[in-house]
């Protein structure tokens, strides 16, 4: 088959061969690492555009003279440059695989073969290059287990999950910045960054001890390297648009739907609509137009045999999809490090952050109000409200709230400064020590402003002060986090004859400390004044404005310290039998139990056996790992140990003047543990075809015992406590393969992953107890987060139908109300009939990639879904008693027998259908989108060369520009928490963005 392959890329090749490689005067023969003939080798004269491929039997021949320097290359094998001579025969050698790379894992590096567990390496390019203000964002669909789902708003986190959600109180991995622990990664530049490390497996995560069972994300920014000066500097501009926006009636249609539900509730036609005749798309209304996202990087760096050093700086300018909101942020990474002798290096790096918050809005107003309301009222000069008995007094006018209570109104200001300083010291050969010194200290302040105006009430015909609010105020925040780790590791890395060790002692110690005060205070009205719509003035003792009667303070703090001790060692066995493992131990301030992190990790590299020595298998490794990892997460700080509340209890009177009590907030728990995650998996790494197709597949397992939970003894919050309590299983298959392979200048590889998750929670506090959410719960043998409530079987179509079916305890309904199914078969319909109705994790995640490259032209695509997951719809007509705007489906509501078997009548009087949880509320969740395809071009290195640039690349990239998905609000990705999410509250779309971008190297 291999022969068969190579022989017809050969043939096809050599028919597109241009007329002129017949007249030839250099031959030789091309040969592979086994001494066999190579077909489809190309063969090009580096100092031309000449050139040529091997033939059926590996020969060639070439316009070349004597001594000139030939070319060879191959997908899958080392390019070689050769001086040419007649009769000449080359070797090639394979190249290394994606399987054979050096991966980043905690405390130190590792060849990826060398490793018993799953981690997957991203390359810093990848990332670059996207229009995404957090980096974390470019990876949703490239790597298996990993499950990103955005939100749309300007510097917004992800909701992140790998391999599933472990906890009621985290999902977001940890993440590992040069070394030092963080919780998200927005500080960071795309463009600064080397690579990022996914790690997924016990055997990879065991050493982070607590914080290691949600996953790990390492990021690794850019280090110079030796050799000359480096200026790079790129930039890109992007629009963004609105893809997919809910259908929601026009104001003819919702007069007519208004009105069919007032005859549904007894009530007489709408009598306004003289004052209310407007058609207005409040969407379009409140959305911005053309909103741009725009970043510039430039990056120096030098190094030589003793320093090398790399400064980045980059600068983001994004607006937001709706008016008024606009992110500005500046970034600088500064990486410096110095070999003082051949024992002793030092080193210093810095990531800075300073960014101007977004006045972030949504689109919940603009999909509730009523379309028949004009935004602003030419005559009067103002905006007008929205009627009184149509959303009124639920909704403000929302272009109103865009341009007037939230235009520039709150000012917010996040500054960070994350850094390490580092020496490491070789005692003896083998052997080093190094210490590490990290610290994270960010600083948000914030303040903001209330104003006051009027707007047109139309049916009294006045001006009225909008949200009737008449009464300016300033709110004012600052919070203050400082994070240090301290690190002494000692490694040693040993080879001994067919014996190879690489193994770690350490110490860490870390501390977190937190603080923050805010405030408000309304104006002096008694006195006439009101606060100014000035920033001058927006200030807690802002004087004479301010009443000093309404000024209200608040302020928190705490600290938490942890103090870990850390084994690992990597052995192998003539780099066939490998074995990993790992030991942590966690003390924490927070609990008075310590945790101990393990885990064990076998593999086999069966390609490097005698008897697999063939020419079609290049690599081939069995493995798997088991262990126990922590989660070190709660509610609040301490669950172990309760602060105090005030209350009754407690309380006396001292003469005339009343003492407040105080009790604890909740019972003390000595025996409280960290969560456990056992956990294991099993798989293969393969690559075959002269390393043309990579595969890995996994079988992973976790399940998490001893929940954290807040249990209520007695009914009331005094007696209760946190207790471990409960289990949640998460299980499934990975799978990730990448087909490479060159035809002449033409070059391609496809890549595609699939996840597949298995959600449940086994157990809790006790047999048959709900933890419930909204529609959302925590139950033995459902998913977690999963929807509850009540099947809808149709919608009764007559009172005969109404006879017919099971009684209803659940409310007053009548004909044109949905009707639910007896689950139980009781005979009645009531709240045993609730169940299980939807389930917001998907059966599985997939995505794929192509990437083309042909001469200096570049093309990529990557795709990424979700399948087998439900959507929880929380807007539009339906959730609501309130007479928003309705859904354009509410057009087919039940208005006569047989008219509708799905969408009920037009009636919020009695809330049947609203009240009632139910399948009616759920939409399906699955959906491929096109993530991103972008074209560049790298011009000319002789072009270049001629005016001193060594790179130049142009890029024109599409994110997001089309969906595939069943779900009728703006985005099938709906974030939340680790018990609420799939929640879709029709709040923010996931824009579509076009940007052109430049990237030059000198």
């Amino acid at each position: 088959m291999r022969n068969f392959i190579l022989s017809f890329m050969a043939f096809v090749s050599l028919l597109c061969l241009p007329s002129w490689v017949s007249a030839q005067n250099i031959s030789g023969k091309v040969m592979d690492e086994m001494g066999m003939p190579m077909p489809g080798v190309s063969v090009t004269l580096v100092t031309s555009t000449t050139g040529t491929i091997t033939d059926m039997d590996g020969n060639f021949s070439i316009a070349a003279k004597s001594g000139e320097q030939l070319q060879f290359s191959f997908l899958g094998y080392q390019s070689q440059t050769v001086s040419a001579a007649e009769g000449m025969t080359v070797a090639m050698k394979p190249a290394t695989t994606d399987l054979s790379e050096v991966v980043v894992i905690g405390y130190g590096t590792a060849n990826k073969r060398d490793l018993t567990g799953s981690i997957v390496k991203i390359k810093g390019s990848e990332v670059a290059d996207k229009p995404n203000t957090n980096p974390i964002a470019s990876l949703q669909g490239k790597v298996a287990g990993l499950q990103i789902t955005n939100s749309g708003q300007p510097g917004q986190e992800p909701d992140i999950r790998i391999r599933g959600t472990v906890s009621k109180f985290r999902t977001k991995p940890l993440y590992v910045i040069d070394g030092i622990w963080n919780d998200n990664m927005s500080f960071v530049n795309p463009n600064d960054i080397e690579s990022l490390d996914v790690l997924k497996d016990p055997s990879s995560l065991a050493v982070f001890g607590v914080r290691g069972a949600n996953g790990v994300i390492i990021v690794t920014t850019k280090k110079a390297k030796e050799g000359k000066t480096v200026v790079n500097f790129n930039t890109s501009t992007g629009v963004k648009d609105i893809t997919d926006a809910p259908s929601m009636t026009n104001g003819a249609q919702f007069r007519t739907l208004y009105d069919q539900q007032r005859a549904n509730q007894g009530l007489a036609p709408y009598s306004f609509y003289n004052l209310f005749n407007g058609d207005t798309n409040w969407v379009d209304e409140i959305s911005a137009s053309s909103p741009m996202i725009t970043m510039y990087n430039i990056s120096v760096s030098n190094g030589d045999e003793k320093n090398k050093i790399y400064v980045g700086a980059g600068y983001t300018e994004e607006e937001g999809l709706i008016k008024n909101e606009k992110l500005k942020k500046f970034t600088f990474n500064i990486n410096d490090e110095l070999k003082v002798s051949d024992r002793l290096k030092v080193g210093v790096g810095m990531n800075g952050y300073d960014a101007r918050l977004p006045q972030l809005h949504d689109f919940i107003a603009a999909l509730n109000a009523t379309p028949i309301v004009e935004a602003f009222n030419v005559t009067e000069g103002v905006y007008n409200q929205l009627p009184s008995e149509i959303g009124g007094p639920q909704i403000g006018n929302p272009l109103a709230s865009v341009d007037l209570v939230n235009n520039g109104t709150q000012l917010n200001r996040d500054t960070r400064f994350v850094g390490n300083v580092f020496a490491e010291l070789k005692l003896i050969d083998n052997l080093k020590i190094r210490g590490n010194y990290l610290a994270d200290l960010g600083f948000s302040r914030g303040r903001g402003y209330t104003p006051v105006f009027d707007v047109y009430a139309a049916e009294s015909d006045q001006l009225t002060p909008y949200a009737g609010n008449t009464v300016t105020s300033v709110n004012q925040f600052k919070s203050d986090s400082q994070y240090v780790q301290q690190e002494l590791l000692l490694t040693y890395d040993k080879s001994f004859g067919k014996h190879n060790i690489a193994s770690v002692l350490g110490y860490t110690r870390s501390e977190t400390r937190f603080s923050s005060m805010n405030g408000s205070v309304r104006a002096d009205v008694a006195n006439n004044f009101q606060i100014p719509n000035d920033p001058r003035f927006w200030y807690i003792n802002v004087s004479p404005f301010g009443d000093i009667s309404t000024r209200i303070s608040n302020s928190s703090e705490d600290s938490r310290s942890t103090v870990s001790y850390l084994a690992r060692v990597l052995y192998n066995y003539d780099g066939k039998y490998l074995l990993n493992a790992t030991y942590r131990n966690d003390a924490s301030s927070e609990l008075t139990k310590k945790f101990n992190a393990w885990s064990v990790g076998a593999a086999w590299e069966i390609s490097k056996e005698s008897f697999m020595n063939n020419s079609v298998l290049n690599y081939l490794k069995i493995k798997g790992s088991a262990g126990q990892l922590g989660n070190q997460v709660s509610s609040i700080p301490y669950p172990g140990y309760p602060g105090y509340i005030s209350g009754t209890a407690g309380a006396a009177v001292f003469g005339d003047v009343p003492a407040i009590g105080f009790t604890s907030a909740f019972l003390p728990n000595s025996e409280l543990n960290w969560e456990v995650v056992t956990s294991y998996e099993f798989g293969f790494e393969l690559a075959t075809l002269k390393n043309r197709l990579s595969m890995e597949a996994n079988y992973y397992n976790k399940r998490t015992s001893d929940l954290l939970d807040f249990v209520f003894f007695g009914g009331n919050q005094a007696s209760s406590k946190y207790v471990n309590a409960g289990e949640i299983e998460n299980k499934g298959i990975e799978l990730m393969g990448t087909w490479k392979d060159k035809i002449g200048d033409f070059e391609y590889s496809i890549s595609g992953n699939f996840t597949s998750i298995d959600n449940k929670v086994i157990s809790t506090y006790d047999t048959g107890s709900i933890f419930q959410n909204g529609s959302s719960i925590v139950k033995a043998g459902a998913p977690i987060g999963a929807f509850y409530g009540y099947e809808v079987e149709g919608v009764y179509q007559s009172y005969a139908d109404i006879l017919a079916s099971p009684p209803s305890a659940l409310g007053s309904y009548d004909v044109g109300d949905l009707k639910f199914r007896d689950r139980n078969g009781d005979g009645v319909i009531n709240p045993d009939d609730r169940g299980i109705i939807g389930n917001p994790t998907p059966d599985f995640t997939y995505g794929f990639s192509l990437n083309l490259n042909y001469k200096n032209f570049s093309l990529s695509a990557d795709f990424q879904g979700v399948y087998g997951n439900e959507i929880w719809r929380d807007w539009g007509n339906g959730s609501t008693f309130a007479p928003f705007n309705y859904r354009s489906d509410r057009l087919n509501a039940w208005n006569g027998p047989g008219t509708s078997n799905w969408e009920p009548r037009l009636n919020t009087a009695t809330g049947y259908n609203i009240n009632n949880a139910s399948t009616y509320m759920i939409e399906d969740g699955s959906y491929m989108r096109l993530r991103n395809i972008q074209l560049g071009y790298a011009f000319d290195t002789k072009f270049l060369e001629s005016i001193s640039i060594q790179n130049m690349r142009l890029f024109i990239n599409a994110q997001n520009p089309f969906t595939w998905a069943n779900n009728s609000g703006f985005s099938p990705e709906a974030p939340g928490s680790p018990t609420r999410f799939g929640v879709d509250t029709g709040g923010y779309p996931v824009p579509a963005i076009y940007s052109l971008g430049l990237s030059v190297t000198f």
